[in-house]
């Protein structure tokens, strides 16, 4: 209950003959008396629950009541005792919420108050649902497309850092539609890094790698994090399957020269000269991964194991012409099925080329570029001929060269 003073002040405001014009000043002087004592008083919230049923009642209009309100609000914000100003917001939120068509800027501004001391103490669940309940859609009041941005990218990040990737991309989307009329240069990069976090969470390496790679660019951010950027779409390209798509990736980070900076340098250069993998190396790069990149797939191995498996036998096909399942599986660490099964698994994708001769044991490498097309048949198409193959490594490399530099350009000039 409010205290006796707080609920004597109010029933004399109630009861006052003086004119409705010079009764907000009354209510004004009782708030900063009720919050002069928010520290040593605890009856805040109630006290403050009755504050705000009085000035919503019919005492004062609804033009009279928002200053107030607002006023309520700042004087919330200022409390110091972070469980005191969550429990006074959310007493505000509570008495707000039958009145909330006529007061939806002042419960934007408690929703937002209360997001950032759920926030301070990491309960980033509580602060995202505080946030749902603002009115972005309204006929009250015209909502910014920025603002709608801002609230929807800032709960995406919310469920990111709970790891909740289902409801961070059902805002990303809601922010997609508008991405286009967005102004505010800090907006466009959380969106960009949201995204990119949420395909690597989804384990859409290669597609999260190139989003990490684009966001590295970008001349509004400090070193440090485009430093950071760059190091998480090597981790991600690695994690990636084994095949042409990757090999364009690795090749287009390999070439940044930013990359030697960076600790997982040494594992791209492996992997991109198609080097094998020892299980030392791979524990040492395993020490800074995600929890989600460590997680196990449907066949009982890691992200990162399956990701090693598949890219030290693609550097096997590079190595040998053929070579037996079982001396395969020695190197691979595996039993001989499931080697053959990683094998034939690669080869009907198409990410390496080449045939099984499963009564000899033994597997035939083409030598030559697999094309990353499966089929029904088990052949690959490939690129014939040494000559043709030299003049497509050429092109490749001067339109990755070309796209990295449009890049640079693109972050150092900005097109709004």
């Amino acid at each position: 209950m409010a205290s006796t003073d707080v609920t004597q002040g109010l029933q004399e405001l109630e009861t006052s003959l003086a004119p409705q014009q010079d009764r907000p000043a009354g209510y004004k002087k009782l708030l900063d008396q009720i919050f002069s004592s928010a520290t040593s008083s605890p009856d805040i919230s109630a006290n403050l629950g009755a504050f705000i049923d009085s000035i919503l009642g019919d005492n004062l209009g609804i033009v009279a009541a928002r200053p107030l309100l607002s006023a309520a609000v700042d004087s919330i914000k200022a409390i110091p005792n972070l469980d005191t100003r969550i429990k006074a917001g959310t007493t505000a939120l509570r008495s707000l919420e039958p009145r909330i068509v006529s007061f939806e800027e002042q419960d934007a501004q408690l929703r937002e108050m209360l997001a950032d001391a759920y926030q301070s103490q990491e309960e980033y669940i509580e602060a995202a649902k505080v946030l749902q309940g603002i009115q972005l859609e309204s006929s009250q009041r015209r909502v910014a497309d920025d603002y709608k941005v801002d609230i929807w990218m800032r709960i995406c990040r919310l469920y990111l850092e709970e790891d909740d990737t289902t409801n961070a991309e059902s805002y990303l989307n809601r922010a997609k539609n508008l991405r286009h009329q967005i102004t505010k240069p800090e907006l466009t990069l959380a969106f960009q890094l949201s995204e990119a976090r949420i395909l690597d969470a989804r384990r859409r390496f290669l597609d999260a790698s190139q989003a990490y790679h684009s966001f590295s660019f970008s001349a509004v951010l400090d070193e440090e994090e485009r430093t950071r950027a760059l190091s998480s779409a090597i981790v991600c390209a690695v994690l990636a399957p084994a095949g042409p798509q990757r090999s364009r990736a690795l090749a287009k980070l390999y070439k940044d020269e930013r990359a030697p900076q960076v600790t997982e340098f040494g594992m791209l250069e492996k992997m991109f000269l198609d080097r094998l993998l020892s299980p030392e190396e791979v524990s040492r790069f395993s020490e800074n991964l995600q929890p989600h990149q460590l997680a196990k797939t449907a066949d009982g191995s890691t992200v990162l194991a399956k990701a090693v498996i598949e890219h030290n036998l693609l550097s096997v096909s590079r190595l040998y012409d053929n070579i037996g399942i079982d001396e395969l599986a020695a190197l691979l660490g595996l039993d001989a099925d499931k080697a053959e099964g990683y094998a034939a698994r690669m080869l009907e994708q198409g990410r390496i080329a080449g045939s099984i001769d499963q009564i000899d044991r033994i597997i035939v490498f083409d030598g030559l570029e697999p094309s990353g097309e499966g089929g029904s048949s088990g052949q690959r198409k490939v690129v014939v001929g040494k000559a043709l193959r030299k003049w497509d490594a050429r092109v490749q490399g001067v339109a990755e060269e070309l796209e990295r530099v449009a890049s640079m350009i693109q972050a150092q000039y900005p097109v709004n």
